[in-house]
Order: C-alpha cells, then structure tokens, then sequence
C-alpha cells in the first residue's frame, strides 16, 4: 500500500475517529459471570468498560498508569456507580486483591508480558476469570491479511459511527498510546506458559483476545 493512500487512511481517521476498543466491551461482558463480587480493570482509561462491570459487580477498581486520563474517568463516572479509579503502575501499585474479574483491553503491551500475567494470575480469586484485549505485531503472512482485510471495514466503522460527520477524538481515545512489539505467535508462546488452558485468538482490528479461567 502507498504512503499516499496510507497518509488519505490517516487524514479521514482523524476526522472521523471511533474506538476500536470499545467494539469489545460487550464481547467482554459475554465471556463473564452475570455477577461477581470484585472487578479490577488495568488501563481503565476514561473508565466506559469498569463501569459496564459496576453493572455486574459489587465494587470494580479501575488502574490506569496516566492521571489525567484517571481524572477524567472520575469526572465521567455518576456518584452512585461502585467504582473506583487510581493513578499507578499495574505491577507495583495493584491494589489488594483477590478479584473475581480482571480486564485489560489494549493495555498489556505496555507491560512486561510474561511479569505482566504472572501478576494478574496472582491477584485473580480462585474461579476467577482474566481477559485480555491485546494488540500484537503484525509479521506473519496471515496477520498482514487480516490487516489488509481490516482496513475497507475499519473505513465504513468510523463513518457509519459518525454518521458521515466530522468528531472530536473520543475521551476513551485520548490516553498515551505505543506500538506493540510482540507477534501474535510469541503471545500464545509466553501465555500458554504462564496460564495453562488459556484460549487466544486473533481478532479484527489489529486485536487478539485472551481468556483464562482459574
């Protein structure tokens, strides 16, 4: 593909931006029990998916490395939503577990992958369940074409979700973001590893999901 029609990709993004992240939340919501006690979501940026999970859980912890977006998930959430949001490191500032719930939507790659699991195992309860929407390096014949594939679809999502108009980056979109480093193939690698029984897969959007019962 061109620079030139990669740059005209960009430039209409720009106008008229969505959140493919948010695309997954309900596909979170379906992978969990209808309620559980304590929820705990890593890289909980503006907060929209810990407060879907205050729907089904008795208390929710959000944790998200960037105040600012911290700030503003506490400004978005009502007073009488069972969250609670804190600025902090995801593998020293954790706050006390266990957790019946754990959520990490495009966060993890930010981490130490293995040390990064390795920690979340530890703070789920016993019957917990851990997911994870990642992003992964695309290397592989088969990631490039589900890349390619993704593109034209990626297009008619960010028009019809703006209904054709221009749009302010949402809150949800203004957190820092980084490449990922890591393939597709060297996720399933490490995770097998560390969470026996795991189950990936390779999603649309440049996502892979990540699901663990203990």
């Amino acid at each position: 593909m061109t620079t030139r029609v990669l740059q005209a990709i960009d430039r209409f993004h720009s106008a008229h931006p969505w959140d493919h992240n948010a695309r997954y939340h309900r596909w979170i919501m379906r992978q969990l029990p209808r309620c559980f006690d304590r929820a705990l979501d890593i890289g909980s940026g503006s907060g929209d998916l810990a407060r879907l999970l205050a729907a089904r859980a008795g208390t929710v912890q959000g944790l998200d490395a960037d105040r600012a977006i911290v700030a503003r998930a506490r400004e978005l959430t009502g007073p009488g939503v069972p969250v609670m949001f804190t600025a902090g490191d995801a593998l020293t500032e954790t706050p006390p577990g266990p957790y019946d719930v754990i959520t990490c939507v495009a966060a993890i790659h930010h981490l130490p992958f293995v040390e990064a699991l390795t920690h979340l195992r530890r703070h789920l309860a016993p019957g917990g369940t851990l997911v994870v929407v990642g992003v992964a390096r695309a290397r592989s014949p088969g990631d490039r074409l589900l890349g390619a594939a993704a593109i034209p679809l990626n297009i008619a999502m960010a028009w019809i979700k703006n209904k054709g108009r221009r749009a302010a980056r949402p809150d949800s979109m203004t957190a820092p973001t980084r490449p990922a480093t890591m393939t597709f193939a060297e996720i399933v690698r490490d995770a097998r590893r560390v969470l026996p029984g795991v189950r990936l897969r390779r999603r649309l959007f440049w996502r892979y999901t990540l699901v663990w019962h203990r």
